[in-house]
């Protein structure tokens, strides 16, 4: 098997420089990496992995801890984790613990037994204090997308008050008055900072909220289309529906295509995070775009501050941007008396 020494010597560097280079720790002039590279598929070279953990006592991988890979969001962000992860010479093992705390706690011991240098943490359920716990008593962790009260570790959000704030404004800038909101578990960090957004705006434009028109429960579309059927049968019913997230929105359409009601002529609809499949249904999704791949590249640019011994900030928050469809419109004139 060719050595460290072989690729040096044939494309001329020292081993010092062939390792700096592997390890992404050094910026070299075009030619030189261009001959370091051919020397590496030549030698058909494949660096000593034990070796590198002996010599710098680290793995060069992370772990990724996320609710659910399948879903669209957790995906994204896993795919520009890896991206970044891969620039700087990071391996990154991912774990989905289908929303299971038992799995989460798991999967965080297991990633740790592993020794990865650090984890980059993702959930969806309120904290008992046994997650938060867990995290304190680990380094290099940053927690992303959902909060873990009194855990020990840089935080990255995006801005879920403000956008939740800005898709009822929006809704209210069409002449809107009757809007109900259909939110996620409560006591999620993110639930309660979209549904403080949503009371803002509502309050800031003197408009009483009706009983009955705030629903939370699980982000699944079957509960958002139960709820839906639910606001529906009300005395008064909405002529306008934000959703906390896309598959609370998926979950509202079922029921308005069940009751025959059309969007936006009947009833008005947006939706918070605007995964792909939004811009592709009819019609296409009003909804608050959340920077996904920023949000998996910078998660992992303060991992790596950690790891390199820098201090991140405590807090750091991604802005969102209302991405205007065709799915909110204004309310019929019947609708407003």
């Amino acid at each position: 098997m060719a050595t460290i020494h072989d690729v040096a010597l044939q494309a001329g560097v020292s081993p010092t420089t062939v390792s700096r280079y592997l390890n992404r720790r050094i910026e070299l002039p075009a030619a030189t990496a261009e001959r370091i590279d051919a020397a590496i598929a030549a030698l058909d070279y494949r660096p000593n992995v034990l070796a590198q953990r002996l010599s710098t006592g680290k793995s060069f991988a992370i772990g990724l801890v996320a609710p659910e890979i399948r879903e669209p969001f957790f995906a994204e962000i896993a795919s520009a984790v890896e991206d970044e992860a891969d620039r700087h010479g990071y391996t990154v093992f991912i774990s989905s613990t289908r929303s299971d705390r038992a799995r989460e706690l798991a999967s965080l011991q297991r990633l740790v037994d592993r020794q990865v240098d650090g984890l980059l943490l993702m959930t969806n359920i309120p904290d008992d204090g046994a997650l938060a716990d867990m995290i304190s008593r680990r380094r290099n962790v940053v927690v992303m997308d959902e909060d873990v009260p009194g855990a020990s570790a840089p935080r990255l959000f995006v801005e879920n008050r403000e956008g939740m704030a800005l898709a009822t404004r929006h809704l209210i800038d069409h002449g809107h008055r009757r809007i109900a909101y259909l939110g996620g578990p409560e006591g999620l960090f993110s639930v309660t900072e979209r549904r403080e957004g949503f009371r803002l705006a509502m309050a800031e434009a003197g408009i009483t909220l009706p009983p009955g028109y705030m629903v939370f429960g699980s982000f699944a579309p079957a509960h958002a289309r139960l709820a839906t059927l639910g606001l529906l049968d009300l005395a008064e019913p909405p002529t306008a529906i934000v959703a906390s997230s896309d598959y609370l929105a998926m979950g509202a359409i079922l029921a308005l295509r069940d009751r025959g009601i059309v969007v936006p002529e009947d009833m008005s609809l947006i939706a918070f995070d605007d995964a792909a499949f939004g811009a592709l249904i009819t019609p296409p999704l009003t909804a608050i775009r959340q920077p996904v791949e920023l949000i998996g590249r910078r998660g992992f640019q303060l991992l790596l501050d950690l790891l390199e011994g820098r201090e991140p900030p405590a807090l750091t928050r991604l802005p969102v941007d209302l991405i205007r469809r065709q799915s909110v419109g204004a309310p019929r004139r019947k609708d407003l008396k």
